[in-house]
């Protein structure tokens, strides 16, 4: 029943921002995978990813700091009361008072008040029968890790999952997917008193050899031959989706960089990044004809002459 805060070393102020640094933090530390010979390592692993899962859901965040639930999850008893807790009206009991409420003459119905609590259970005595009872726990939850190549990420190809039970199941990616991105499989995890816990999985988007990331949009290093470069044309260019053809303008210096519009990742609204190409002009070695060319070409002046040299 540990508090989430304290468990993630965030404010109870945090943004989800610090929430999510925090929780990544934790967990490239404690992953089970870099810790195989320390089970204690696992463990938290467990705490951390449970207490990621309450404070990002912005409904039981709320509960939970308004003390309706606990760090679990569960129902909080009322008032403070639980196991080991005085009686109400009983012993050391101090009649109520630290709640604001007395016994005796005309006071607050406490049966109405822990029926709208309990959602209107039977009464005896002016209070609800279940008063104290608690949910039987649910197993606990199981974590995964999931190395997604970085194609399938962008494009949000579905990635096929073996479970612990031995089960394999197609997990649909979600828009916005990174490195860091949890998705939550309700119902398998371990089995408990209280039904099975959730499988945790974690993403972790693979690098690729020639694209790479950059935020929503996808960047690319495109070689073209002098030619080109010269005369312009058009060439062809990989996406994430497939190949392109791209028109390539008379007069490229190497560093010129083209936008391939909605080829980069998914947003989470749907919309998509874009791909930018940055053209590389490839001057071949020992080219004969190239080398007679240039040593009787005066050269087009001086380029670094804005830079004063």
């Amino acid at each position: 029943m540990a508090d989430p805060y304290q468990t993630l070393g965030v404010a109870r102020g945090a943004t989800e921002a610090d929430i999510k640094k925090a929780y990544r933090k934790l967990a490239k530390e404690l992953h089970p995978d870099r810790n195989k010979d320390n089970p204690k390592a696992s463990e938290r692993f467990s705490q951390v990813t449970s207490a990621y899962d309450l404070l990002t859901d912005k409904d039981k965040r709320a509960r939970f700091d308004r003390g309706e639930i606990d760090g679990d999850g569960n129902p909080a008893a009322p008032f403070g009361y639980g196991a080991g807790s005085p009686r109400p009206g009983g012993p050391g009991s101090g009649g109520f008072n630290s709640a604001g409420f007395e016994f005796g003459g005309d006071t607050a119905d406490m049966g109405d008040i822990f029926e709208g609590l309990f959602g209107g259970g039977q009464r005896g005595g002016g209070f609800a029968s279940g008063f104290g009872r608690r949910p039987q726990p649910k197993g606990a939850n199981i974590a995964y890790q999931l190395r997604v190549p970085f194609v399938d990420a962008a494009t949000l190809n579905p990635q096929r999952v073996t479970l612990g039970d031995g089960k394999a199941i197609d997990l649909k990616l979600p828009a916005g997917v990174e490195t860091g991105t949890q998705m939550k499989l309700g119902g398998k995890g371990e089995q408990g008193p209280g039904g099975a816990g959730d499988a945790i999985v974690s993403i972790e988007v693979q690098a690729h050899r020639f694209f790479t990331r950059d935020g929503d949009d996808v960047r690319l290093d495109l070689p073209i031959t002098l030619k080109e470069a010269v005369l312009g044309g058009s060439v062809r260019a990989p996406t994430v989706d497939k190949a392109v053809m791209l028109t390539i303008p008379a007069g490229t210096t190497s560093g010129k960089t083209l936008r391939l519009k909605g080829k980069g990742f998914y947003r989470k609204d749907g919309t998509r990044g874009d791909q930018l190409v940055t053209l590389m002009v490839d001057v071949p070695a020992h080219d004969a004809a190239l080398q007679a060319f240039a040593e009787q070409w005066d050269g087009a002046g001086n380029p670094r002459a804005a830079l004063g040299v």
